[in-house]
């Protein structure tokens, strides 16, 4: 069924909610590309010192082991001794591979902290599940990738010693100063040009994680439709509920037009019903208003409370247009709504109670 597709791209809701459980678009090659250069770089920088290290940590185990009575003391100063030594020349080399790796996935995922990827899963066990992962379109492309990584890696290995062949060939004729010096070279320079090859097929590796990742969270229409309901409720409950709030309002509104002092009608489209108490009231106020069936009910209970009916269509219109119910009028209506008014009064002699017919004037 179409709706079953998963054809949409996954909501900002559909992705707060992968985040949150782990699944993020992150290649593992550019940590370990970057982790690859920044370890080099900084065992050339610290090289020396750790290689000076080691020729002391040697020459003090070598010196005359027999003469050593190993005892709680000696060993304490040992471990103390190797302690020294890796946090001098280790750590710093150490400290830098795990830094880039932290900025390095910052860069891809930002700060993200969750458990819920340690939580067991089950259908990962599952053979029949196993086997489809074997042979998913991701495993024919990490199996891709990890060809391409060993052909990368032996062509840059191959082509480094073929260019230091000659030095390689001389090594026998060398001290073992100058041999390690030649050996490090091409190490370093190995390392150095495979964690550059990684780094590009890690970009190409990232954009293909971010890819997929965003492939796998796409969504159904309904999937879609569902989500829309919770965020903002059902429609058809919102429209229920919205039709039920017209429904009081238009019942108060009702409940308030037998206490206007008069009606002003378009004559049969619109009607508008004014009251104004003037111990109570800035000024006259629109206490009911409606168009068409409306309108006919308004002037239904205005005949039934013998309440005035003046028709003025320029005033009806720019009652209703300007005035919402339960609204002062605007000043610019002040002189037109006091002269229905003021009529309205005259003609009731100031009091409704003793109006015996409502009357309909027109103006």
């Amino acid at each position: 069924m179409a709706n079953s597709e998963r054809t949409e791209k996954a909501t900002p809701k559909r992705k707060r909610e992968t985040r949150n459980k782990g699944q993020i678009a992150r290649s593992t090659e550019i940590n370990s590309a970057f982790i690859i250069i920044a370890i080099l770089l900084a065992m050339r920088n610290f090289g020396q010192n750790a290689f000076e290290g080691i020729t002391d940590l040697m020459r003090y185990f070598l010196q005359s082991p027999a003469s050593y009575d190993m005892n709680e003391q000696i060993l304490s100063m040992l471990f103390f001794n190797l302690s020294v030594f890796f946090a001098k020349n280790l750590l710093p080399v150490i400290v830098v591979g795990a830094v880039v790796g932290l900025v390095a996935s910052f860069a891809q995922v930002g700060f993200l902290f969750t458990a819920k990827p340690l939580v067991p899963d089950f259908k990962k066990i599952n053979p029949i599940s196993g086997l489809k992962r074997l042979f998913s379109p991701r495993a024919f492309v990490e199996l891709f990738k990890s060809s391409v990584k060993i052909i990368v890696i032996g062509y840059v290995s191959y082509s480094v010693i073929a260019g230091n062949f000659e030095n390689m060939i001389n090594l026998i004729n060398l001290d073992v100063w100058q041999m390690l010096v030649v050996l490090g070279s091409v190490a370093y320079e190995i390392g150095i040009k495979t964690g550059i090859a990684l780094l590009i097929i890690a970009v190409f590796d990232y954009a293909y994680q971010r890819y997929s990742h965003n492939k796998s969270i796409m969504m159904t229409k309904k999937e879609i439709k569902d989500e829309y309901k919770q965020a903002e409720g059902d429609p058809q409950i919102k429209a229920k509920i919205k039709h039920q709030q017209m429904e009081m309002s238009m019942k108060r509104m009702m409940q308030a037009v037998p206490s206007a002092d008069v009606i002003i009608t378009n004559p049969t489209q619109l009607a508008i019903a004014l009251k104004y108490d003037q111990a109570n009231m800035g000024a006259p106020k629109v206490i009911a208003k409606g168009q068409r069936l409306v309108a006919e009910r308004i002037r239904a209970l205005a005949k039934e409370h013998t309440i005035p009916i003046v028709e003025d269509k320029p005033l009806a219109q720019a009652l209703f247009k300007s005035v919402d119910v339960d609204q002062e009028i605007p000043a610019d209506l002040y002189k037109a709504v006091a002269e229905v008014l003021a009529f309205i009064y005259q003609l009731n002699k100031g009091s409704r109670t003793q109006r015996k017919h409502a009357p309909t004037l027109t103006s």
